[in-house]
């Protein structure tokens, strides 16, 4: 968006916290008057789909909260005005930010649609885990190659409060034989749910339900608790629900099966099972033991309907008790659900379920007790095999392939290098959040987990000891060199984000943009050619930074060009396989000079790494968003901008802490928000799905 604004804006007035005084006509509408409308609205020209022309007054400036974010967005970040246009003075920027904030606060708190979070299924992963919490597996339901991490040795001990100085894990989509694992014979995972774009395999308008994979659980459920590994050795719950009690009248037996499914129920729907629910599904067990049919194989058929059930893998909510039609909170268990699939991936464990029973689970007191007590569970290592490959988009490593002549060291045996490269970041995250060190850390860390190949990979570029195909030993190293260290300059990132012969620094641009600045751009227009890999005659001496010019002079890419040239061409330093270089292979100096946005001059990476720690904030902003919106499975939007702000404060007065930013997420007001209002009426998402109109 092409926001253009001057620097006599400084004389305007100062902006006020009530709307009310009157900065649209003092500062904001001048500065589209005099220097936007142009571009947008002005003889028909509307750039990016906004006509700032149409605005006389603030109730149309309020009455679009997303297009106000992104003007304060665009001016906030630097991006606007543009290069080629004066730059905008500090004070007035502040300002000038200051009073669109403002108008923004208002928008949010008048809007008629507030973003609730939306009904959705269980994707696979958090399918697996639901089924084996439920009946207590001892073995795995179906192998997942999206956990892209094989733990060994049950390294994985977050009550610790420590990762030990050596681990042994395994490549499970790259290594060998790592989808061999005790499971249930027989049983078959649906189609893996594919990443949202800049986002994650849990949002709700991707996990669509189509008639064929609805017979696919119907299919799943019963090949699970029938299946022959699923017995008295393997399910946890075996004696205490499928196994025949002793012989009695009907009446008895009647008694038990109700006792027993009551108990099930509530755990497997997350919420106490009424009467009419219970009693329909003990009568179904009955019916079964009239059609001679044994306890347990009857006991078998009521759980493989709760598997196949609605109210099993969905997600939804219900409104606190008393809820108003303008009140947003949910009720406790859906809150307990909602808190136990964002850090477990999964249903709820007993306790949760007994402070919702009781009432007490959104007390914050209580509530961040049990957040810390999560966060010192064995289960928290699901969120750590979802949200950071997800968030980092590793698994585009998996795909990647360095030209074998040039990198003859990426390859070994039947292997490549890659699969050592993707275990690295994944460790490091666990690390951070484990002993609850600086979320900062991720951009620059004082130590990695390295493995004998990456040791000698970012030594000296030699390949090293690859060790088994099976399993890698990786141990603790001091990061001294701050070309090393963090997510952005592992050897994984920089190798995904090249293709066979060449870096590709607006791929890197792009992923800088959309992993840590939370910023993603838009796609490139459908007209503009690609760099070739191979320079055209004529061109053999150039930099990669001098080809590229001529991308930046398209008029529909000059604005994107800006904003991810300088954070791609930062990391040029390092070749497509993520090995430093000075220089091209014509001998030309690399050039990693720049500025992040519009206003920190870098000059290599090191410097580079020291601006994105200078504008901290913004990344610990753009990182609370990734986190919230895989908590609520939907985007982000303009209304939650003031909660991302609050959350960035918190977080900050406790110096980063991993743990903390988890905590502050989950007391967040759209964490703990679950109705969505629609015109004047406010609806609850679970109302059309209500329990006792599911099957």
């Amino acid at each position: 968006m092409a926001i253009w604004l001057s620097p006599l804006l400084s004389q305007g007035a100062e902006p006020a916290s009530d709307p009310q005084t009157d900065t649209f006509s003092t500062i904001i509408q001048p500065a589209f008057q005099q220097f936007c409308v142009k571009c947008h609205g002005k003889n028909g020209k509307v750039e990016g789909e906004v006509n700032l022309l149409s605005l006389e007054n603030s109730d149309q400036l309020v009455s679009t909260p997303e297009t106000l974010q992104d003007v304060i967005e665009a001016v906030d970040s630097g991006y606007m005005p543009p290069e080629s246009e004066q730059p905008l003075a500090e004070k007035t920027r502040t300002q000038l930010v200051a009073s669109l904030k403002t108008y923004l606060k208002q928008s949010i708190e008048s809007a008629e649609n507030v973003p609730g979070t939306p009904i959705r299924r269980m994707n696979r992963f958090q399918y697996n885990n639901a089924v084996q919490d439920l009946f207590q597996l001892k073995v795995e339901v179906f192998s997942l190659p999206e956990r892209m991490m094989r733990e060994y040795d049950n390294y994985f001990q977050p009550q610790t409060g420590k990762m030990p100085q050596q681990v042994r894990v395994g490549s499970r989509p790259l290594g060998k034989s790592q989808l061999i694992e005790k499971r249930l014979g027989g049983v078959a995972a649906f189609p893996q749910d594919l990443r949202a774009e800049n986002g994650f395999d849990n949002r709700a308008d991707h996990l669509s339900l189509s008639p064929l994979l609805l017979e696919s659980f119907l299919r799943l459920s019963r090949s699970i608790v029938f299946s022959t590994d699923f017995n008295s050795k393997t399910c946890g719950i075996w004696k205490q629900f499928f196994a025949a009690p002793a012989e009695g009248t009907t009446e008895e037996t009647q008694a038990i099966v109700e006792a027993r499914l009551r108990k099930f129920l509530t755990r497997a729907f997350r919420r106490p099972a009424s009467d009419r629910l219970v009693e329909r599904y003990t009568s179904y067990v009955i019916s079964q033991i009239q059609q001679q049919k044994s306890f347990t194989e009857s006991m078998q058929e009521a759980a493989a309907a709760v598997l196949a059930s609605p109210q099993f893998f969905y997600l939804y909510d219900q409104p606190a008790d008393g809820a108003s039609p303008n009140q947003t909170g949910i009720d406790d268990f859906s809150l307990a659900s909602r808190l136990s699939f964002f850090l477990w991936g999964s249903i709820p464990d007993q306790r949760l379920l007994d402070l919702a029973a009781a009432g007490k689970l959104h007390e914050p007191d209580v509530l961040t007790e049990q957040v810390d007590r999560m966060l010192h569970d064995e289960r928290l290592k699901r969120f750590c095999d979802s949200f950071p490959t997800q968030w980092l988009q590793l698994e585009r490593i998996i795909s990647s392939t360095p030209d074998q002549q040039r990198y003859p060291q990426f390859y070994f045996s039947k292997y490549r290098a890659s699969m050592h490269m993707m275990l690295e970041p994944l460790l490091l995250f666990e690390t951070l959040l484990i002993e609850d060190q600086s979320v900062l850390k991720l951009i620059d860390s004082d130590f990695s987990y390295r493995s004998d190949l990456l040791n000698a990979w970012y030594r000296d570029g030699t390949r090293g000891n690859p060790g088994s195909p099976v399993t890698v030993q990786f141990r603790r190293v001091p990061v001294k060199d701050r070309r090393q260290g963090g997510v952005i300059t592992n050897a994984a990132v920089m190798t995904m984000t090249s293709n066979a012969t060449r870096t590709q620094p607006i791929t890197r641009g792009a992923w800088i943009a959309g992993v840590i600045l939370n910023d993603p751009p838009k796609p490139p227009p459908a007209d503009v050619p690609l760099l070739e890999d191979k320079p055209k005659s004529g061109e053999e001496n150039l930099t990669l930074r001098e080809r590229f010019a001529a991308h930046r002079e398209h008029a529909s890419c000059a604005g994107c060009h800006q904003r991810i040239d300088p954070l791609g061409f930062a990391l040029e330093n390092y070749d497509a396989a993520g090995l430093w270089r000075k220089t091209y292979p014509n001998g030309r100096t690399v050039d990693a000079s720049g500025k992040l946005l519009s206003k920190h001059e870098f000059a290599n990476i090191i410097e580079f790494k020291d601006a994105l720690l200078t504008e901290k904030d913004r990344f610990i902003r753009a990182f609370a968003a990734h986190l919230l919106a895989f908590a609520l499975g939907r985007e982000m939007g303009a209304a939650d901008s003031f909660a991302l702000e609050k959350i960035v404060t918190e977080t900050a007065a406790a110096d980063y802490r991993f743990q903390s930013l988890i905590k502050q997420i989950v007391l967040s007001r759209p964490f703990l928000q679950g109705t969505v209002r629609q015109g004047n009426q406010a609806v609850s998402l679970n109302q059309q799905t209500h329990p006792e109109n599911i099957p």
